[in-house]
């Protein structure tokens, strides 16, 4: 028998029930941490596609409940580098029910111009033609139509919430784009129309530039002209916009961290409490093996490598795991912000695994020690 074979027999066959209970406890908890860490490079590592790199949304200086006036559409055109805008209202409205399963993003835009800011959205020619020469059209995302099993010409309708009116839409158009966004959007015009006091005005607005290169230049240019403004304006990169959303949530960095810190101490105390499960019930074992020649080290190595290949295998399970709960989890829209295009990538795999590798070591030490500066007599009295 291997050295390799004894560590792999005394790990996983030995006591086949508290191995896998270890095992599956490690994987429920790296399942967590893979979760955290896709969450946490979706929000703050991930480069965002060359299209949003290129787009700005401008707002409300003090908050998103606070709209802007629409001369200053024209007014933000001339402003070097900018070469579309369109206006965009948060619509929030109910679409059958409040459950969250209904729930997805509804927006008022001017459809003239709106897909020469969102250029990743892919839209036939035709269906473009159809929705902007209908008033009461609707442009919707593909995995949204999915969803709801959605054609062109179906008639929906919106409970409004926030604005005291029902749109009736006609769905015109069907919008591709990766990753998917699950939200609709109708005539700005339309909301005006129902809603006298809505003229003139709009809940923010989103531009695209001719360079990513620019975004600091022509943000302070934007800002800047309205600066002595009654409205003053905020105005950022596509992704600080949805990161603000997030920020809404409360610290999510700290609650992040605080869930990797909880997991890591799973990891080490279930990894710990079976190797020292193990120790006890092999005193005399290691006894015998050290009569037989085995040094401090060579069982302090035995004892480690048990430790690791429990964490390792419950990690590799949990990060197999994640990867259909985390596909699961972006085929519905989430919330305004939250990252749809969340993936076990290589890289956090590699890092939660790691993590399990690190985790078992560390865990595993403790015991192992212990069992390698075992007194042989003492050890070979003990009984149980």
């Amino acid at each position: 028998m291997t050295l390799g074979s004894f560590v792999v027999r005394n790990a996983f066959l030995r006591n086949l029930r508290r191995s896998l209970l270890t095992v599956v406890s490690v994987s429920f908890s790296l399942l967590l941490l893979t979760l955290m860490i896709c969450i946490w490079r979706a929000f703050y590592v991930d480069q965002v596609a060359p299209e949003a790199a290129r787009r700005l949304i401008i707002r409300d200086r003090v908050s998103l409940a606070f709209f802007l006036p629409s001369y200053y559409r024209d007014k933000i055109r001339a402003v070097p580098g900018v070469t579309a805008i369109a206006p965009l209202t948060w619509f929030g409205g109910r679409y059958i029910d409040d459950r969250p399963e209904h729930f997805f993003a509804q927006l008022a835009t001017d459809p003239d111009e709106y897909l020469k800011v969102a250029s990743d959205k892919i839209v036939p020619p035709d269906q473009l033609k159809a929705w902007q020469q209908d008033r009461a059209g609707a442009l919707v995302d593909v995995t949204l139509a999915d969803k709801y099993h959605w054609k062109i010409g179906d008639k929906i309708t919106l409970q409004g919430t926030i604005f005291p009116v029902n749109p009736e839409l006609t769905i015109r158009a069907i919008y591709h784009r990766d990753p998917p966004q699950n939200a609709l959007y109708f005539n700005t015009k339309y909301l005006e129309e129902a809603v006298p006091w809505m003229k003139g005005q709009a809940g923010w607005y989103g531009a695209q530039i001719d360079s990513a290169d620019d975004v600091a230049q022509v943000s302070k240019e934007i800002d800047d002209m309205f600066r002595n403004s009654p409205w003053q304006t905020k105005t950022e990169s596509e992704k600080a916009f949805q990161l603000g959303f997030v920020a809404t949530l409360g610290n999510v960095k700290a609650f992040i961290l605080g869930i990797c810190g909880a997991v890591a101490f799973a990891i080490m105390l279930v990894s710990a409490n079976t190797m020292a499960m193990s120790v006890r019930s092999r005193t005399r074992e290691v006894a015998v093996l050290k009569t037989l020649g085995f040094t401090s080290r060579r069982v302090l190595s035995i004892f480690v490598s048990e430790a690791v290949a429990l964490a390792v295998c419950g990690g590799v399970l949990g990060i197999l795991i994640a990867i259909p709960v985390i596909s699961v989890m972006t085929h519905g829209f989430i919330g305004l912000g939250i990252p749809l295009d969340m993936k076990v990538k290589l890289p956090t795999a590699a890092m939660a695994l790691a993590a399990s590798l690190l985790l078992g070591l560390i865990s595993g030490y403790l015991p192992a020690h212990r069992a390698a500066r075992m007194n042989i007599v003492e050890a070979l009295r003990h009984i149980g």
